[in-house]
C-alpha cells in the first residue's frame, strides 16, 4: 500500500476518531481515549499527532463555529480520509495475520 506505517498512539487516535465520527476534536478524543483505554492523554501529544495525521493525509480537519462558552473559539474537527481508512484497515489486517498466525494460543493457562 504505501511506505508509512502507523504507531501505536497514532493507530489509537485514528480509531478514535472514527468512533467519534462527527464530534472528533481535540477534548472529545482525549476523553473517549481516556474512558475506553484507561489511558491518560495530554493536549499537546494529542495535537502533534493530529498534525501528523493531518499532513500524511489520513485525517482531514474543519472548523466548527464559534460559540460564547469557548470565547469566540471555533473548535477543530477531524474526520478519516479515504486514505486513512485504508491505512487502518491495512494496520487491522496485518494484526489479525499475526494473531491467527499464532499456534495453540491459551492465555488461560499462561502460555501459547
Amino acid at each position: 500500500m504505501s511506505k508509512h506505517h502507523l504507531g501505536e498512539f497514532e493507530e489509537l487516535v485514528l480509531l478514535t476518531v472514527a468512533v467519534l465520527h462527527d464530534e472528533a476534536y481535540g477534548i472529545a478524543i482525549i476523553n473517549e481515549m481516556e474512558r475506553r483505554l484507561g489511558r491518560k492523554v495530554s493536549i499537546g501529544s494529542l495535537q502533534t499527532v493530529l498534525r501528523r495525521l493531518e499532513k500524511k493525509g489520513y485525517l482531514s480537519s474543519r472548523f466548527g463555529e464559534a460559540t460564547k462558552i469557548r470565547g469566540g473559539k471555533r473548535k477543530r474537527y477531524f474526520i478519516l480520509t479515504n486514505y486513512g481508512i485504508k491505512i487502518l484497515e491495512t494496520t487491522k489486517d496485518q494484526r489479525m495475520a499475526l494473531w491467527n498466525a499464532i499456534p495453540n494460543l491459551d492465555f488461560r493457562n499462561g502460555h501459547a
